[in-house]
């Protein structure tokens, strides 16, 4: 079966063509990042404006990389949410209206479970049940898989997500948009023990993650250094940037690697785990993944991430997720898009 995904939940726009639910046929993106790097993170309206524009041409340009027609595409997926709700409905409209036209079956799906199936495009054998820590600008959730489509959550974040901290932080100091991957290449060179944080320690004993601390720490830690702003832009820091800032930076990404791999290691008690599984933006910093490999490897636990375009928002997830949905299948026209979207245990699809 050929599935034509489409994912709009935030500031990409993406359309992606999947076949059986392992092969990607063509993936396509219209990022966003130009549009928003002004503002330092993305601006609701203008994302949704960004979306009516680009998502004629992704689709189509998807079907030209696959060198398919629209006869071919047997089902289409939808992010139906979480997300911002304008950006959710641009997807959610022009995937309704083209199944409607193509007679074919569509299923909204939720962004979470398409980063969980991000994992199984690339490792169809990673083994169950597993940690699934889905880690991002807009999300840090763990959930355990007991198998496919079966969910159980053990944690989210309470306030801000791992990748929203990272981006506040590089904002803040200047360093370029968005901040992840800026702080990725600049901590390295500075010292990851320099500046003391602390793992926020949540009173009712819950394994929720918490962000919002760590940031005021670090604002605070700057105003009392008397740490000046610099000047980088998108995805590119200043050519000089000092050594406090580094060593700041450092310290910042490894405290919230810190609290990611407690969380993960607090989750494995009590539970049958064969694997850890983490996707998302975030899932692509380079010191988290060689942190996690190293402290699961320990224990006899394989880490599986997705390859690195699979990790920020695409529609090959989407796609993928529904993939195996009973033939025909087709969720009602009544179906709309929910920004606060929970993901539920359900068995789905499987692979």
């Amino acid at each position: 079966m050929i599935v034509l995904g489409i994912e709009s939940s935030c500031d990409e726009t993406a359309a992606a063509l999947v076949k059986d639910g392992k092969t990607i046929l063509s993936s396509v993106v219209a990022s966003q990042i130009s549009v928003h790097a002004d503002f330092g993170g993305v601006v609701p309206e203008l994302a949704s404006r960004e979306h009516v524009e680009n998502i004629c041409f992704v689709t189509e340009q998807c079907l030209m990389e696959a060198s398919l027609t629209w006869t071919q595409v047997e089902a289409l997926a939808v992010t139906q949410g979480p997300g911002l709700m304008g950006a959710l409905l641009v997807g959610m409209t022009y995937a309704k209206s083209l199944a409607y036209a193509l007679k074919i079956p569509f299923v909204g799906i939720n962004h979470l479970e398409g980063h969980i199936c991000s994992i199984f495009l690339d490792h169809p054998q990673a083994e169950l049940p597993a940690l699934s820590l889905v880690v991002s600008g807009g999300h840090t959730s763990l959930f355990y898989l007991k198998k496919l489509g079966d969910y159980q959550e053990i944690s989210r974040t309470r306030d801000d997500a791992a990748g929203e901290a990272l981006d506040k932080l590089s904002k803040y100091l200047g360093l370029g948009y968005p901040g992840g991957p800026v702080i990725d290449r600049l901590a390295p060179q500075g010292d990851p023990k320099a500046v003391p944080f602390s793992i926020p320690k949540i009173s009712d004993g819950s394994l929720d993650f918490s962000f919002s601390g760590i940031k005021t720490a670090a604002l605070r830690y700057i105003t009392e250094h008397n740490i000046s702003r610099l000047d980088g832009e998108a995805s590119e820091p200043p050519q000089k940037v000092p050594q406090e800032i580094l060593d700041l930076v450092a310290s910042y990404q490894s405290s919230i690697i810190d609290q990611l791999l407690h969380r993960l290691k607090q989750s494995l008690k009590g539970r049958e785990v064969r694997s850890i599984q983490i996707s998302g933006g975030v899932s692509c910093n380079s010191e988290l993944r060689r942190r996690a490999t190293e402290a699961f490897q320990q224990q006899d636990l394989a880490v599986y991430y997705p390859r690195s375009e699979l990790t920020t928002d695409n529609a090959a997830m989407i796609a993928a997720a529904a993939a195996r949905i009973r033939p025909g299948a087709s969720d009602p026209w009544s179906l709309t898009a929910d920004p606060n979207l929970a993901l539920c245990a359900r068995s789905r699809f499987q692979f």
